[in-house]
C-alpha cells in the first residue's frame, strides 16, 4: 500500500482476472459491492444474499433466489440441509479456493484503499479515535447471526462502525508511543502465514517452520553483529516470541531456574532482580509471574545526569548491599531505547558487573535494537557480548507487522530446561535428534505461528540496505522535528535524542514546574483532540514530557512539519498568557 516499498506491488495480489465489481464509497473507504458469483446454471448460484463462488455459505439460508446444484431457481427461504426443487443444498465449505480468490481480491482492495485514503483523505480518519467508551455496543446486535451475511454488508459495517473506533497507528501523522510498523512484505507474509496455517510447536509438526526460524534469526543476528554465541551454530540461538513482554518473561524464568538449581528450591524469597526506574513495566509483571517477591524488585533511580540510563555505580552498590543482607542477586534487565525517552543503559559496564557476580543480564532492545542494523547506531549495543539474552521487536521498526519479537539466548539449554514439557502425544523419532529444535520448549505456549515467514520475506524482498535507509529516514525526520523545537524559545528539548524519539515540552515560566506540567497536559489534550495528529507523554524527574516518535511507514517530512505547526498553533494561548 505504500509507495515507499516499491519492490512489491499491489499487482502481486491481483494475479487473477477479477469478475465485475462495482465500487461504492463508504466513509472514504472504497468497498466493492454487487458481486456476481456465477449464474443459475453453474452449480446453482444466482444473485442472493449468500456469498460464495458456486456453493453458498452456511448450511443453507437463501433469500429470494434459491440455490440448487445444477439449475436451482427456487424461490423463498431455505434452511439447514433443505432442498430447492428437489436438489439438496450444499453444506458450508469453510475453505474454498475459488471463494478465497474472489473474496481475497475484495479484501485486498479494501485494505489498499484504506492505506491510500489515510494519505489522500486524512480529514476522514482522525488519528486518535474520537468515539466515547461503549459506542460499539450501541450499534451492534446483541447476538451473533444465525444465517450467513454478505461480505459487502460486513465491510460496510467495518467502514461505518469499526474504522471510526480505530486509532490509526499507520497514519502518517501518528507520532505516539512507538510505531507498529507495517509493510507490503510484512502484510504478504501475514497473508501467507494465515493461508498455510501451520502450527510448528515441534520440528515434526512443520519442519520448514522450525528450520526457517533458525536460519532467519541467524541472518538477523549477523546484521546486528551479535556475538557468535547467540547463533544456532553454538550453544545459543534465536526464537521468535510474540512480544517483548513474552521475551522478558521466559528469560526471567530461565534465570530463576538456573540459580535455584545452585542455591536450592527453597530460596525463592531471597532472589533479587535489578533494573532502572525507566525499564518497561513488563519486567515487573514477568518477575511477579515468576514468583519473585515484589519487594525484591530493585528499580534503580535515574536522572538527567545519565540521560536516564542506569548508573553502573548504583547497580554495584545495590548488589553489594543485598549480598550483605543475605539476598541472592540473579537477574539484571538493561534497556537500549527505554519506553519513556529512548534512554540507553551502558551495557559494557553493566555486563562486567553481571559477569563478576554470575548474574544473568538481559538486554531489552525492543524499539532501538532494530536501528542497530545500521553501523552508525551499532555502538549502542556495545557490550552485548556480556549479556545472556537479547531481544528486539521487529514489528516496531523492522516492518515485520504485529507480532514478531526475536529473542536470542547465550545458552539455549537454560531456556529449554525451564520451559520444556514432554507429553507422550508429542514424542517422535527422528534422525540427527541432537540437531532438531522444538520451539515449544523455548516459549510459554505450545501453539505457535509461522512468524519467521514474514521476517524472511521482509529481509528478502527489501534487503538490508533498504531497511537501513528507511530507519535512517525516520531518524532524520525526528532530527528535523527536534530542530524545530530547538528554534522556538517557548519550547525545550528535554533529553538527548539517540534515535527517532524527541522528548520536549513547553518551557516553564519563571521556574514554575507545576504550572508548566498543567500547561503541557492541556496542550497535548488539545492537540490530540483535533484528530490531525497523535502524540503521547511521559514523566521524567517529576516533569510532564511530550513524546514525538517517528516510525509510521507513510510518514514524510511534510507530516512532521504539519505536526509541529499544529503544536505551535495550540501553544499560542500559553505563550500569550506568558506575555501578559
Amino acid at each position: 500500500a505504500s509507495n515507499k516499498f516499491s519492490i512489491i506491488t499491489y499487482t502481486l495480489i491481483l494475479s487473477q482476472k477479477k469478475k465485475n465489481i462495482n465500487n461504492q464509497s463508504y466513509n472514504s473507504c472504497q468497498i466493492p459491492f454487487e458481486m456476481e458469483y456465477g449464474n443459475s446454471t453453474e452449480n446453482g448460484i444466482g444473485k442472493s444474499n449468500g456469498i460464495s463462488n458456486g456453493y453458498g455459505i452456511g448450511n443453507g439460508y437463501v433469500n429470494g433466489h434459491g440455490i440448487g446444484n445444477e439449475h436451482g431457481n427456487g424461490n423463498g427461504d431455505v434452511y439447514g440441509n433443505g432442498k430447492v426443487n428437489g436438489e439438496k443444498v450444499k453444506k458450508m465449505k469453510p475453505m474454498d479456493s475459488e471463494m478465497l480468490r474472489e473474496q481475497g481480491h475484495i479484501m485486498v482492495d479494501f485494505i489498499a484503499d484504506y492505506y491510500k485514503n489515510l494519505e489522500d483523505s486524512p480529514q476522514d480518519f482522525p488519528v486518535l479515535s474520537q468515539v466515547q467508551p461503549g459506542y460499539l455496543r450501541d450499534i451492534l446486535p446483541d447476538s451473533a447471526p444465525d444465517h450467513p451475511e454478505p461480505l459487502k454488508e460486513l465491510l460496510h459495517d467495518v467502514s461505518k462502525k469499526i474504522i471510526p473506533g480505530l486509532t490509526h497507528w499507520q497514519s502518517p501523522s501518528y507520532f505516539a508511543y512507538y510505531a507498529s510498523s507495517t509493510s507490503v512484505a510484512g502484510f504478504l507474509g501475514e497473508m501467507l502465514n494465515a493461508g498455510l496455517s501451520v502450527v510448528g510447536f515441534t520440528w515434526l509438526a512443520s519442519p520448514a517452520a522450525t528450520e526457517l526460524e533458525v536460519i532467519v534469526l541467524d541472518w538477523l543476528a549477523k546484521l546486528l553483529q551479535l556475538p557468535d554465541h547467540f547463533l544456532s551454530t553454538g550453544n545459543g540461538g534465536g526464537v521468535i516470541q510474540g512480544t517483548g513482554c513474552e521475551a522478558v518473561l521466559v528469560v526471567v524464568l530461565a534465570a530463576r531456574d538456573r540459580i535455584m538449581k545452585k542455591v536450592g528450591k527453597n530460596s525463592l524469597s531471597q532472589l533479587v532482580v535489578y533494573a532502572s526506574d525507566q525499564t518497561h513495566s513488563s519486567f515487573r509483571k514477568a518477575c511477579l509471574i515468576g514468583g519473585i517477591h515484589e519487594e525484591n524488585i530493585r528499580l534503580l533511580k535515574t536522572d538527567s545526569s545519565t540521560n536516564y540510563g542506569m548508573p553502573p555505580k548504583s547497580l554495584e552498590e545495590a548488589i553489594s548491599s543485598d549480598l550483605a543482607k543475605g539476598f541472592i542477586p540473579f537477574f539484571i534487565c538493561a534497556t537500549v531505547g527505554t519506553t519513556s525517552s529512548a534512554a540507553v543503559d551502558p551495557l559494557f559496564p553493566l555486563g562486567k558487573i553481571a559477569e563478576s557476580y554470575g548474574i544473568w543480564m538481559h538486554v531489552d532492545a525492543a524499539y532501538a535494537g532494530n536501528a542497530c542494523i545500521c553501523p552508525e547506531f551499532r555502538e549502542h549495543i556495545d557490550g552485548v557480548e556480556n549479556a545472556d539474552s537479547f531481544n528486539i521487536n521487529a514489528h516496531k521498526w523492522l516492518f515485520a507487522n504485529q507480532t514478531c519479537s526475536p529473542l536470542w539466548v547465550k545458552d539455549r539449554y537454560s531456556l529449554i530446561n525451564a520451559l520444556k514439557t514432554n507429553p507422550e502425544y508429542l514424542e517422535y523419532k527422528v534422525s540427527k535428534r541432537e540437531e532438531v529444535v522444538n520451539y515449544k520448549d523455548w516459549q510459554i505456549s505450545l501453539s505457535r505461528r509461522f512468524r519467521s515467514l514474514k521476517l524472511w520475506m521482509v529481509l528478502r524482498l527489501y534487503g538490508a540496505e533498504n531497511l537501513r535507509n528507511f530507519i535512517r529516514d525516520h531518524v532524520n525526520l525526528a532530527k528535523h522535528f527536534e530542530d524545530c523545537v530547538a528554534q522556538d524559545a517557548h519550547f525545550e528539548v528535554v533529553t538527548t535524542r539517540y534515535f527517532s524519539l524527541v522528548c520536549f515540552r513547553l518551557a516553564p515560566i519563571d521556574g514554575d514546574e507545576d504550572k508548566c506540567n498543567d500547561q503541557n497536559r492541556e496542550l497535548i489534550a488539545t492537540v490530540n483532540s483535533t484528530g490531525k495528529i497523535f502524540i503521547s507523554h511521559t514523566a521524567l524527574s517529576g516533569k510532564f514530557i511530550l513524546r514525538f516518535a517517528v516510525g509510521a511507514p507513510l510518514t514524510e517530512e511534510k507530516h512532521v512539519t504539519e505536526a509541529w505547526q499544529i503544536i505551535q498553533k495550540h501553544a499560542t494561548k500559553f505563550i500569550h498568557n506568558k506575555k501578559n
